[in-house]
């Protein structure tokens, strides 16, 4: 892959968790029934490549990475309670 390509991938996703920071409302479990990954997935995807890469970075580190601050703010700032019918979809999803 050429430094291009790596230069393209590293900016869509600093996009990205700037999409997702404006976008607060777009709860975790709303991501996973849709798309099947949130950003806890994108946090250990995140720690993965780094230590991919011989770096040592924790779950936690990569979750405020993501987040934007650390995750237990995030949660008690933004997180909602899931509706029954969330956790309803959540579970039929993850029986596939």
């Amino acid at each position: 892959m050429s430094d291009q390509n790596t230069e393209i991938e590293a900016a869509v996703l600093r996009r990205l968790l700037q999409h997702l920071d404006s976008r607060k409302d777009a709860q975790n479990i709303d991501l996973m029934n849709l798309a099947g990954f949130c950003r806890n997935c994108l946090a250990k995807w995140y720690a993965a490549a780094a230590t991919e890469r011989g770096i040592t970075i924790s779950y936690e580190q990569a979750r405020e990475r993501v987040y934007g601050m650390p995750y237990e703010e995030w949660k008690a700032r933004y997180q909602t309670e899931a509706t029954l019918e969330q956790q309803r979809r959540f579970e039929e999803n993850n029986k596939k």
